[in-house]
């Protein structure tokens, strides 16, 4: 199952997106609907806010007047927690039913208006945005819900801004053009990026790209930090931590457009054990992949030990963001070098210069490749050498430095 957390600002178009998808196929999960069903007359809901609030928060046919309720429960911090303690578990527990109800191979689109602000998208495989401008939003509320300007403009200052939503979007939807322009934006996510998602997980596929030097995205960092949140919530207490690594980290460095993950593990049976937590949120597991090489390959002082650099690797099943989960022991040298590596080119201009000149090369050699398998092994067979003199000077800084991980 692929659960997509979709969101927007009030009037970009969030609901509009969300029928789309569900006419595609998509489970719509909707939290403002939910809300209104568990408050509906006759259920525990409504009984518990009359209970809290008074029976003059009813209309006269025994529905729940909202207005009234607002006016009470807004008032104070006090009155609106016992308002979220009555409805948010509802709410919650009606959701749960609703996914759980969903087919194995469903994509479930959970439409919920304050995700970014409730800090929920580690949650989702995916979280979707759907954007247009706050003037464009002003005059759509405006003009289609008959919303004076100045609540509408209060109600968009009271959420997010563009930008928390930007860190938290993988998939941002720009409703600012025609109407056939935002169809042909929701049908390209469905078939080209949702259901090849949903399917990859369930098979165990990773997605795979021929490896090519790109420019430096500034998107990097966000990107990691989206996908080091999931894997927190799915790891839990077994992560010790979990780092953003490899080239990616090093701001404004040319890599190739695949986001590195370690996380560190106090044992290989706790990254074992982590295989179906993390196939479940989009990361299944390459057991054909079972340790590094060793560095540097001459060893010195026994870390060229081929036991002491084991991991299990695990890789990204969306075809939008390709990634590598790295799981290592807490302590090993492949866990240990996999971090001051990343800082030692961050601190060395001239060493990430050097390596820089090494990727190039790597790059043009695997250019000649037809197929990934190929491609990737001329990749690393290029750079590989350069890595044994990389460790010793990498440490070498570190002990200069007094670097610690």
């Amino acid at each position: 199952m692929l659960r997509l957390g979709l969101t927007g600002g009030i009037g970009a178009g969030k609901s509009t997106v969300s029928k789309r998808l569900a006419e595609l196929g998509g489970v719509l999960v909707d939290a403002d609907v939910i809300a209104r069903e568990v408050v509906e007359p006759g259920t525990v809901g409504l009984q518990k806010l009359v209970e809290a609030f008074g029976d003059d928060i009813l209309t006269a046919d025994g529905s729940l007047d909202r207005p009234a309720l607002a006016a009470k429960a807004f008032g104070d911090d006090a009155s609106r927690a016992t308002l979220n303690s009555i409805v948010h578990p509802l709410v919650g527990k009606r959701t749960a039913e609703l996914i759980e109800g969903a087919a194995d191979d469903a994509v479930v689109i959970q439409d919920i208006p304050l995700l970014v602000e409730g800090k929920m998208g580690a949650l989702f495989q995916l979280v979707a945005v759907v954007f247009a401008d706050a003037e464009e939003r002003v005059e759509r509320l405006v003009g289609q819900r008959n919303m004076p300007e100045t609540d509408a403009r209060a109600r968009i200052a009271a959420q997010a801004t563009d930008e928390q939503r930007r860190a938290a979007a993988d998939i941002w939807i720009d409703n600012s053009g025609a109407p056939d322009d935002l169809d042909d934006m929701v049908r390209d996510l469905w078939t080209e990026r949702l259901v090849p998602f949903e399917r990859n997980i369930r098979d165990g596929v990773i997605v795979r790209t021929h490896p090519e030097l790109v420019p430096a995205d500034p998107r990097w960092a966000a990107q990691a930090e989206r996908i080091k949140a999931r894997i927190a919530v799915a790891a839990g207490s077994s992560a010790v931590r979990i780092d953003h690594i490899g080239s990616t980290a090093v701001p404004g460095f040319d890599a190739k457009d695949v986001i590195d993950i370690q996380v560190t593990v106090a044992s290989l049976d706790d990254a074992d054990a982590l295989a179906e937590p993390l196939r479940r949120i989009g990361f299944p597991r390459n057991a054909n992949i079972t340790a590094d090489n060793p560095k540097p390959a001459y060893g010195i002082g026994g870390e060229a030990d081929p036991a002491l650099w084991t991991k299990r690797f695990h890789g990204s099943a969306d075809p939008g963001r390709t990634a590598n989960i790295h799981i290592r022991v807490d302590g090993w040298p492949g866990q240990q070098f996999a971090l001051v590596f990343r800082d030692w080119l961050i601190a060395d201009a001239d060493a990430t210069a050097e390596y820089l000149e090494i990727k190039r090369a790597a790059d043009l050699a695997a250019k000649g490749r037809s197929d990934y398998q190929s491609a990737i092994e001329t990749y690393i067979g290029v750079k590989e050498p350069w890595f044994d003199r990389a460790y010793v000077r990498a440490w070498e800084w570190a002990e200069r430095t007094g670097w610690k991980a």
